[in-house]
Parts: C-alpha cells; sequence; structure tokens
C-alpha cells in the first residue's frame, strides 16, 4: 500500500498530506497498529505463527500455478472455499513442524547445499556450468538480491531435511520389489460381453412426476449466480513510446551507471570436499585434516580431477571432477573466498576450513573484469530508456485511474472523461470465472466482493500483471436462480426415462448374471442377447484394448478356481452393462524385467514408504505440539 502512495503521489501537496497522516497516526493510531500484530494470525504452532499475509501468499502461489496448468479449465472459485483455505494452512502447519524437528534435532542446511542447489538451476547454467552473470541477471528480473534468494532456497530445503532422511533410510528388500512386481505385471485371461442398452415401453411421464423429480434435484437446474462489470483498463503494451533518447542522454546515463557493464573478476575454480561434521569430536577434525592434508600433498593440475573424484565428499561437483566453474566474489563462503582471492593461476591450496569442512582448491584461471564499451551497449540503454519511459508513463496514468475512481467510487464516467480512457464491458460470468479480463482470479474476486457487489463502489486498482491493470463496476447482478420448469421440462422428462433404461439394464444384467453363477455358459447368455463373447488371454492392468470399467472390475475380481471362473457384472455408464467372467490368473513373466528397472522400482517403493513414514511422523508431531488454529480469519 505504501509503495502504491509513493507511486501515486508527487509534489508539495503530497508531502503535506503524508505529514498529515503521520502526525495523526502518532497521536491516535500508532500504539494500536504496532500492537495488533498479536491478533492477526490465523494459526498457531508452538511459539510461532502463521500470519494471514503468509497465508495469503500461499495462496497467491497456488492460484498462479494451478491458473498456469489448468489454462481456461481454472475454476478461480476453489480457493475461495473454506475446505481449500483450511487444507492449505494444514500443509503450512506441517511445514512449521518440520522445520521445529529440524531444530530439536540439530538439522541445518549447509551452504554448500544451497550452493548446490542453486548451481543446478539450469536458469542459471551457462553450457552445464554455474553462470554467476546469469545468476544475477535474473534474479534482477525478479527483483530479489542473492541473499533474499538463497534464504528462500534454504527455507525449502529445510522443509525437505527429515523426508529425505527418512527416505534415505528406507529399505525395500528385494524380494518385497520381486512380489510387487509380481502382482503389477499379473496376467489374467478374462471374457466379457457388452450388454445393450435396454428399450423400455414405460415412456409415459405424468406432470406430477416432472415436478417431483424437478424439485427433487433443483441444484442441476440452477444457474450460478452472475454479475457483468464495466472496466477501464490502462496497459503499457498500449501506450505510445516515448521519442527516442538522444545520444548526450544516452552517454550521460552510461557514465551514471558504467559499473553494470564491468564483468566482475571471476576464477575458474575446482575444489577437493572433506567433510567435517557440525558435532565432530578433535578426534575426527583431525583425522579430516590429517586426509586432506594427504590429498593436497599429492594434487598436481593433471590428477585433480581424477582425485576430486574418487575423494571428495561434495556430491555437487565430485562427477564433473570438482569442477566448480566460474566464480566471482560474495558466492561461496568467506574462509573459501578468502583463500581463492589470495592465489594466483594455477596453483593448488593447502586445506582450507570452512562451516562444511576442509577444501582442497585449484585455481585453474582467471578473468580480470573489463567494461562494456558505450558503442556495445547503445541498444540496451536506448531499450531501458524508452521502457523506463514508457513505465512511468504507465505509473502515472494508473495512479490517476486509481485516486479519479477512488474520489468517484460510484461510478467510472469521471475518471474516463478525465482520462480520456474508454469504458469496456464484459459478459456475464459467474464465480467461476469467464472471458478476457473476466478469466483472470483477481478480478472475478474483486466482482464479487462485498464492496464492489453489494456497496456498488469501484473497485481498488486490479493489477493483472505486464503493466496492466483495470478498476471494475458492477454493470449487472443475476442472483443464482432456478431455471423455471417450462424451460428445462424435456430434459426432466429424458432423464426420468433415463433412470427408468438404467433400472432396467441393472436388473436385466442382474438375471444373466445369475444364470451364469447358477451354471449356464456365457456362450449362451451371450446368444440369448443376441451379443458376442469377446475373450482376452493374459490380459495385463494396463490393457488399452480392453474398456476400462471391465479391466478394473477384472483385477478386483478372486481367484478363480480350475474350471470354474469368477462371474460379475459391470456397470458402463449411460444405462449400459457388461457380463465378465475371470477365467485365470497367472503371475507376472519377470524374465525380461532388466536390473535397471528392478532398481527404479524399489527406489520408487522407498520413496512412497518413505512419504508414509513422513505422514505418520507429522502426526505424532501434531499430537506433542499445542496447534491453534483461528478459522473465522481464514
Amino acid at each position: 500500500m505504501l509503495q502504491a502512495m509513493r507511486n501515486k503521489m508527487h509534489g508539495w501537496p503530497a508531502i503535506i498530506l503524508l505529514g498529515i497522516s503521520v502526525f495523526a497516526m502518532s497521536f491516535f493510531g500508532m500504539e494500536g497498529y504496532l500492537t495488533s500484530g498479536n491478533d492477526t494470525s490465523v494459526a498457531k504452532v508452538g511459539k510461532h505463527e502463521i500470519s494471514q499475509n503468509d497465508m495469503q501468499d500461499r495462496l497467491n502461489q497456488l492460484r498462479q500455478r494451478a491458473s498456469a496448468e489448468q489454462g481456461d479449465q481454472f475454476d478461480t472459485s476453489i480457493f475461495e472455499k473454506p475446505e481449500m483455505k483450511l487444507r492449505v494452512l494444514n500443509s503450512m502447519i506441517d511445514q512449521q513442524l518440520l522445520l521445529q524437528a529440524n531444530d530439536d534435532l540439530g538439522l541445518r542446511v549447509s551452504d554448500q547445499a544451497v550452493r548446490d542447489y542453486i548451481a543446478s538451476i539450469p536458469a542459471f547454467q551457462v553450457d552445464g556450468h554455474f553462470d554467476p552473470t546469469s545468476y544475477s541477471a535474473v534474479l534482477a528480473s525478479q527483483r530479489k538480491t542473492p541473499e533474499m534468494f538463497e534464504s528462500e532456497v534454504r527455507s525449502d530445503l529445510a522443509v525437505q531435511l527429515l523426508p529425505a532422511a527418512i527416505n534415505a533410510s528406507t529399505i525395500i528388500p528385494a524380494a518385497d520389489a520381486e512380489r510387487f512386481l509380481a502382482l503389477r505385471m499379473q496376467r489374467r485371461d478374462l471374457r466379457y460381453v457388452l450388454l445393450p442398452r435396454p428399450t423400455t415401453s414405460d415412456t409415459k411421464v405424468t406432470d406430477e412426476q416432472i415436478d417431483a423429480y424437478y424439485k427433487a434435484h433443483l441444484a442441476d437446474y440452477t444457474d450460478p449466480e452472475r454479475v457483468s462489470v464495466k472496466y477501464i483498463e490502462v496497459n503499457g503494451a498500449d501506450l505510445a513510446s516515448a521519442s527516442a533518447p538522444s545520444d548526450e542522454e544516452l552517454r550521460k546515463r552510461y557514465a551514471d551507471e558504467k559499473q553494470r557493464f564491468v564483468q566482475p573478476e571471476q576464477r575458474l575454480v575446482s575444489h577437493i570436499l572433506i567433510d567435517v561434521p557440525a558435532n565432530a569430536t578433535p578426534e575426527q577434525q583431525k583425522a579430516a585434516l590429517a586426509k586432506a592434508n594427504e590429498i593436497a600433498a599429492r594434487a598436481t593440475p593433471e590428477d585433480f580431477a581424477d582425485l576430486a573424484r574418487k575423494d571428495s565428499q561434495d556430491l555437487g561437483s565430485k562427477r564433473q571432477g570438482g569442477d566448480l566453474g566460474w566464480l566471482e566474489r560474495g558466492v561461496t563462503n568467506p574462509a573459501f573466498e578468502s583463500a581463492m582471492l589470495a592465489m594466483t593461476k594455477g596453483q593448488i591450496s593447502k586445506p582450507v576450513l570452512s562451516p562444511e569442512g576442509y577444501h582442497i582448491i585449484w585455481l585453474r584461471d582467471i578473468r580480470s573484469g573489463d567494461a562494456k564499451p558505450f558503442e556495445e551497449v547503445r541498444d540496451t540503454l536506448v531499450k531501458e530508456a524508452t521502457a523506463a519511459d514508457k513505465d512511468r508513463l504507465y505509473n502515472d496514468i494508473a495512479g490517476k485511474l486509481s485516486d479519479n475512481t477512488y474520489q468517484n467510487p460510484s461510478s467510472l464516467e469521471p475518471a474516463s472523461e478525465a482520462l480520456k480512457l474508454p469504458i469496456k464491458e464484459t459478459s456475464l460470468f459467474s464465480r467461476a470465472g469467464g472471458e478476457g479480463i473476466a478469466a483472470n482470479p483477481k478480478v472475478v474476486a474483486a466482482a464479487f466482493s462485498d464492496d464492489v457487489l453489494a456497496q456498488g463502489n469501484n473497485s481498488g486498482l486490479i493489477d493483472l500483471g505486464g503493466d496492466h491493470s483495470v478498476v471494475i463496476h458492477v454493470d449487472k447482478h443475476l442472483p443464482s436462480t432456478p431455471r423455471p420448469l417450462a424451460d428445462v421440462r424435456d430434459d426432466v422428462r429424458n432423464r426420468i426415462i433415463d433412470e427408468r433404461v438404467a433400472a432396467d439394464a441393472k436388473a436385466q444384467a442382474e438375471s444373466l448374471l445369475a444364470r451364469l453363477q447358477k451354471g449356464d455358459s456365457m456362450e449362451d447368455v451371450a446368444a440369448a442377447s443376441k451379443q458376442d463373447v469377446t475373450t482376452v488371454k493374459e490380459a495385463l492392468r494396463v490393457q488399452a484394448d480392453v474398456p476400462a470399467p471391465i479391466r478394473d472390475r477384472a483385477f478386483l475380481l478372486p481367484h478363480p478356481a480350475e474350471g470354474k471362473p469368477q462371474y460379475a457384472d459391470v456397470d458402463m455408464g449411460k444405462g449400459v452393462y457388461a457380463l465378465l467372467a475371470l477365467d485365470k490368473v497367472q503371475p507376472g513373466d519377470l524374465s525380461g524385467v532388466t536390473a535397471e528397472q528392478r532398481e527404479s522400482l524399489r527406489q520408487q517403493m522407498a520413496q512412497a514408504y518413505g512419504s508414509e513414514a513422513t505422514s505418520e511422523l507429522i502426526e505424532i508431531l501434531r499430537s506433542r505440539t499445542e496447534i491453534k488454529i483461528n478459522k473465522e480469519r481464514l
């Protein structure tokens, strides 16, 4: 909010207004403002509070992810439902329980683990190696500092510490994996008959029956609450580009920001890490140092990579022969960096102690920092200057739109006339969203909010992302209303008949199933229905040419005795049934399963068992921790 005020307020009137606001706050509201923080949590886990802001941030992240994955199918209302909010909150509580357990057990995420994870992110790599320039550029585009991003990564990794340890300690015996494989690849011989959808002669439906069905299924014939809105939008993409900056302006910008175009000195580094546990005894420290000294004594540039693959305990770089790529100041821990900067090209260091352990460092090359000439970065400066001008223009118009629609809350007309911006309209849409701007979750939430829908006010400025924002005002509001019976009479009548057909189909299938169970053959029963019997030998659980309902039911039936099939009827939907006979069950043929596939399966099973064990651990932690949830604040 304060940032928005700053963007919109300019000049001495704004300064006076802001001064009055601060003065008033100091006398009338400061104490309450400072003390109200204790009353904003949605949950308390032990002594840790989960604030409403934390909760809203998590909901926004999940909403944006779901919208990106589901596109037009995304239901914007799902994250407004109390059960969904409670599910998200419980997930946040579970994460906090794991973090507290880390503290109790002395588990922490090492600096090396954070660096390894960041270095593994493709967006930060060039030619398969971590690139500091790409790292800085991506973070700058996201308006994050390295410290902020590293803190986020550390938090994410911390939540995974205990689950990862549990997964790593889960042992799946080979015999268990073999039994699972045998079940998954089990083969079943089956036969089935698709029965025709019966036709019913009972097609007479009375007005009383239609009326009763309509009332019993009124929700099926009720249109959801819908609104249409008028809106004014400001879209940076539609704003006229400012005139191109002059060479003089560009050169001044280049001089003022020349440091941006200086490539910092970088050093190409490999290392070998000898781990020292956080709670190592003096004997363990001495042993680690002795091992590091022994490796350093015999390390040469020619065999350094081989030694790293053999002896290094840094899993992130071990396979690459200890290669850490090009590093610059601020990327590594202070002890490592200090030693690295003091070395000369080609030098191999003595063991260097850091929080992770002892490093043997090989400085392979040095790349000095160079400033790019003006001519090389001129195009970049032009784009930035033009973009900055458009940003200022966008912020100015958006700020004026926000101020005008706030000062005239009952109409968009004054803002439209003052800013020469057209008023546009949407078609009717429900809480599930609509087309155009109505597909945006923020617009839908604002349209159905109390202030906009019930009070009839303009919305605040809604940021749609990418220098695109709108202010909306409800134009039409249609409450949730049942459609008249006269409009849906034919549909009601058809549904009643369909239900009669489904009942007849079920009765027919049960009757024919009884014949099979009494000893009639599948062929005779099929012939009576003028249908063919389909036979499938050695069907698998993923048999694509067998209808899914039949296949799934076949693998749920008990094993048949020799010469005595297991029978069942199967509801195929829409008044169609099938008769199923399971004749034989054979264990899976594992002769074609490779050792790699077996190992992959064991890892999947270990992960599944580990996840179950983690869930059990969280339940134990919940039972031992005082947890308070304020559902009224969800």
